[in-house]
């Protein structure tokens, strides 16, 4: 997912709408502000006594807004460390000798500390973020953010999981590894945007599907593997944009038994059979393939990428039932709001949030819940008009972390806003300069990457790399060819990473999943198997090229130099259906 590249597109004004432009303070990149774009910040601004606060229009362009969110977020780097509280051993995301302290989630949810004994008066000779910052240091955090999660503790930004293991920002999963936003599924491992599935195995973007693997786009199919955009198959290999169809390969039909006696024949057990295989797939990925130029689904007036049920969705990708909305990324159900990452439940007038749920007239918020009218607030749940709190729960008229009466908030917060306007602060999202992660730990390095140097000399953090070896125990081997060739024993053995060199065990969920599905143990360690389907995703980003059929310009998430075949919806209806 290489996002480096600025295109045009994603600068430009909608025709026909008034636009101020203006240049990114952090990149110089041109960006425009539509007034349709300043009505939002208004809904989403505080208003006290009466008078609406106003949000400025923003000083970085998306792509640096979004940069810095995402910097803000530690998906799977984990540490071993001890809760601050109990002294027991957890992981958590932050390594030992934080300067803050860590607790382990059910600690921290609990009522032995009290988050308003850290409570601090706003000073005025200082600058809002450097106050808040000091405050993050002394309120302890929560070592990993699970609710509500069952046997879950090697998981992260995960509700309602069940026996699940490497599993990030999963909801009501079972029996899950190594996965990224999949939800309500069961024995799924390495899959990526995946719903409502089971036994699928290296699938991105796949809904209702069962027993399969290897494959993209895929809705309502099973016993699929290698396939590409296709609806309702079964027992298809190396297809695509195949609708309802059984028993095909390379998409042409075969009987049953022709079908199988070739699935033998290929040996899908095998490593060195397997990279054959995908070698194949993603040649024909790019000779036979039909590519949507947005795969959007009953979308109305919405440009970006995996949009479902959508309308006046704009720059958006993997927003699902969202509304009036600009600059979503991983939203659901969300209405006049912009600038979202992982926000879900029913976002509404809101601005510069991630990792959130629930929230509503509110801004510049991190992983809080179900607020109304909160302002720079971190790890809160469950309030209403707050600013600058940290870790409260059932709380109002708050000002970090302290207690004020009603009138007291509503005088205080305006003379805030002003001092935060007259340092340049107001408007703004959380420095990465204040950041406790290291820029590599974080999302942010996954869809814009920096080297070390260059994150540093803007003044941001980076983490030092584990010494992973020392986490293991037990014999160095060769991975196997075939799943056939292994024995229980696999499990407590240590292997290395083919492209990495890194350490990798595979743990008795893993291993058995493999066993009854007929998966080659894989050479490539979990987190490099999350890399390398980064690789297959497009970037966040649109271009503009034209229709490979008819020739009428699209905006798309393939880049012009690609070769993939890129139709617009018409053009592609008429093939594909």
């Amino acid at each position: 997912m290489n996002t480096t590249l600025r295109p045009v597109s994603a600068l430009r004004a909608t025709p026909g709408k008034q636009a101020q432009g203006k240049g990114c303070a952090q990149c110089s990149a041109n960006f425009v502000t539509e007034d349709k774009d300043l009505e939002l910040y208004e809904k989403a601004s505080p208003r006290l006594k009466g008078k609406y606060w106003h949000i400025p229009s923003p000083t970085l362009c998306p792509d640096c807004r979004v940069q810095r969110r995402m910097g803000w977020r530690n998906d799977r780097t984990f540490y071993h460390r001890k809760c601050d509280l109990s002294g027991k051993q957890i992981i958590s995301i932050y390594p030992e000798n934080t300067p803050f302290p860590v607790y382990h989630q059910s600690e921290w949810y609990g009522d032995k500390w009290d988050p308003m004994g850290y409570g601090q008066e706003y000073d005025f000779s200082r600058p809002f973020f450097e106050q808040w910052h000091a405050l993050m240091l002394k309120v302890p955090r929560l070592g990993m953010d699970l609710v509500n999660c069952e046997n879950s503790d090697y998981c992260n930004y995960c509700g309602d999981d069940k026996d699940c293991y490497l599993d990030i920002a999963g909801e009501a999963n079972e029996d899950c590894f190594f996965d990224l936003f999949t939800k309500y599924s069961r024995d799924c491992i390495d899959c990526t945007f995946a719903y409502h599935s089971e036994l699928c195995y290296e699938c991105i973007q796949c809904y209702g599907c069962h027993t399969c693997r290897n494959s993209m786009y895929l809705d309502d199919c099973s016993d699929c593997a290698f396939c590409f955009d296709c609806k309702g198959c079964r027992n298809c290999l190396l297809c695509t944009n195949l609708r309802n169809k059984e028993y095909c390969i390379l998409n042409e039909q075969h009987t049953k038994e022709e079908y199988q006696a070739k699935l033998a024949e290929l040996n899908l057990g095998s490593n060195n059979a397997l990279r054959s295989v995908f070698d194949i797939w993603k040649k024909m990925r790019i000779e036979r393939g039909i590519y949507r130029d947005m795969y959007n689904l009953s979308c109305e007036d919405c440009t970006g990428n995996d949009i479902k049920n959508s309308r006046d969705c704009h720059h958006c990708f993997n927003a699902t039932n969202c509304e009036d909305s600009k600059y979503l990324y991983d939203v659901l159900d969300a209405k006049d709001c912009q600038d979202l990452n992982y926000s879900l439940y029913k976002p509404e007038a809101a601005y510069e949030l991630i990792s959130t749920l629930s929230m509503k007239f509110s801004a510049f918020n991190m992983a809080s819940h179900y607020c109304v009218n909160v302002y720079y607030c971190d790890l809160t749940n469950n309030s209403k008009n707050l600013f600058g709190c940290i870790a409260l729960n059932h709380k109002e008229y708050c000002i970090l972390n302290k207690q004020y009466t009603k009138k007291e908030y509503e005088d205080l917060v305006p003379r805030i806003i002003v001092h935060m306007q007259k340092a340049g602060e107001w408007g703004q999202f959380f420095p990465l300069s204040i950041c406790p992660f290291g820029y590599n730990e974080t999302v942010a390095q996954e869809y814009m990457p920096l080297t070390r140097k260059d994150a540093e000399s803007r003044g941001w953090r980076w983490a030092e790399e584990q010494k992973a070896e020392k986490e293991y125990m037990g014999p160095k081997m060769e991975v196997p060819d075939r799943i056939d060739d292994t024995t229980d024993d696999l499990c407590e053995k240590i292997l290395i990473c083919e492209l990495s060199g890194k350490p990798y065990k595979i743990i008795p969920q893993e291993f058995k999943f493999y066993k009854k599905l007929g998966i080659p143990v894989p050479k490539r360690s979990p987190l490099q198997r999350h890399k390398d389907r980064n690789v297959l995703r497009n970037p966040r980003t649109l271009w503009k090229r034209t229709c490979s059929k008819c020739r009428k310009g699209v905006q798309t998430s393939y880049q012009p130099s690609r070769p993939e075949k890129v139709y617009c919806e018409q053009c592609y209806v008429h093939k594909v259906y």
